[in-house]
């Protein structure tokens, strides 16, 4: 039995060679390419020209883990700035100062945990730590965080189109 909408779906078409790529083909090759951000650049308000760089590809289960970490199934609820500390220590993937990347003696790129920042902070932990003394207002260190889960996509609408791209052939 037709479905009354049959009409407005396209139906599929066999491939026809031609020498070049089919569409089955750039599909294929378009759902192979992993699906990641771009690393971005945070300001750290009160310390000019100082930056870090951060990978804004984020995980469910990481929120989740950061969430259950800073209290979100205690009684007293979630820890916001804990919960901050995590977003960013665990994105850094370098810090910047005065548009140079800042590498240790051995050329690698600095996060939290590495024992130089560590000691520079004068923390023992990456988080909440090092993360609370670099950027010294715990404001600064929210608004850090929700700036990486907006570069990371979270918080994003996914908009229907409401043309049909068939139509126009």
């Amino acid at each position: 039995m037709s479905d009354m909408f049959d009409n407005d779906i396209p139906q599929p078409q066999p491939a026809i060679e031609t020498g070049k790529s089919t569409l089955l083909d750039q599909l294929r090759t378009t759902l192979k390419k992993k699906v990641e951000r771009p690393a971005v650049l945070l300001d750290v308000p009160e310390r000019p020209g100082l930056y870090i760089r951060v990978s804004p590809n984020i995980t469910q289960n990481q929120m989740k883990a950061w969430r259950k970490n800073a209290g979100e199934d205690s009684k007293n609820g979630i820890d916001a700035t804990k919960f901050a500390t995590q977003v960013i220590a665990f994105t850094t993937t370098g810090f910047f100062l005065n548009g140079e990347e800042v590498l240790d003696e051995q050329g690698t790129s600095l996060t939290f945990a590495h024992p130089i920042v560590k000691d520079m902070t004068d923390s023992s932990r990456p988080w909440p730590d090092a993360v609370v003394r670099l950027y010294g207002l715990d404001p600064h260190v929210e608004a850090a965080a929700l700036s990486i889960m907006e570069a990371a996509g979270w918080g994003d609408s996914v908009d229907a189109n409401d043309e049909n791209p068939t139509n126009s052939q």
